[in-house]
């Protein structure tokens, strides 16, 4: 039985294997619309969450899938006190593959130490956010048809950003894009990619920052700008419709990957 707790999971040609998968599924997702029937998945969030835990609930039902939704995990035996271990197996016993979100960085590797079905790791506090990756990394793919020769530049909160952690791991794993980060927005440099993150203020983080038309105006003519969201001020609605904003579209994609995860990891 396989899990997907961290992007260190999957080879970078297993990675390979789920774009084009997940391509094939994009361009024709009406030929999965029985894949997952009789299939159950358990959708266990621990944190608020909008795209993510929507998008696999989604997911699951365009594959013809059943889906078990707890988004608010105080008003189930949590509540009164049941650890995350007595939880996922209590679940496993109801379903054929959970999505977790937690609030604490390990708590994904817990549950796969325990569970009787998959664990596909939703986001696990500070720590990794594996499936966030796969759709960043395919929507670069996409652009790009490439993921190498590229570089990417992330501002904002890299220290608490757990989508910042996951793509980290995958570039340095596959030395396949040159990164930077940085605080400084004031002289941004060259790149082919802008990933923008919020300020983590659940997690202790402070401050702000905000996108300007100066700043846009030294971006290149063909560089993306991708954000994990959920967006606060850091970049404008102005620029919503510059075609170098790539941050719905990795929304739309982030559901085909997670239809291709979904139908990989339930059978």
């Amino acid at each position: 039985m396989k899990h997907l707790v961290s992007i260190n999971d999957l080879t970078f040609d297993e990675i390979k294997e789920l774009f084009i998968f997940t391509k094939k599924i994009k361009h024709n997702p009406s030929k999965y619309q029985k894949e997952l029937k009789r299939k159950i998945l358990s959708n266990l969030f621990y944190e608020p969450s909008t795209r993510t835990s929507s998008s696999f609930h989604a997911a699951m039902s365009k594959l013809g899938g059943d889906v078990i939704s707890i988004n608010d995990v105080t008003y189930s035996s949590v509540a009164k006190g049941e650890n995350l271990e007595d939880t996922i197996i209590t679940m496993g016993n109801y379903s054929d593959i959970i999505v977790l979100r937690s609030k604490f960085a390990g708590d994904a590797h817990k549950a796969a130490e325990v569970s009787t079905v998959p664990i596909i790791n939703a986001g696990d506090g500070n720590g990794e956010h594996p499936t966030q990756t796969l759709l960043d990394l395919y929507t670069i793919w996409e652009k790009y048809k490439r993921t190498h020769n590229l570089t990417v530049t992330f501002i904002g909160d890299i220290q608490n950003g757990r989508t910042v952690k996951s793509l980290n791991k995958a570039l340095e794993k596959f030395n396949a894009l040159h990164f930077r980060d940085t605080y400084n927005t004031n002289n941004l440099p060259k790149s082919d990619i802008y990933y923008f993150t919020r300020v983590q203020k659940e997690r202790g983080s402070e401050g702000s920052y905000k996108m300007t038309k100066e700043m846009v105006s030294k971006f290149p003519d063909d560089c993306i700008v991708m954000h994990p969201f959920p967006r606060n001020e850091e970049i404008p609605r102005w620029f919503d419709t510059d075609p170098r904003a790539k941050y719905f579209k990795q929304m739309k994609n982030g559901l085909y990957i997670r239809m291709a995860l979904l139908i990989l990891y339930s059978s």
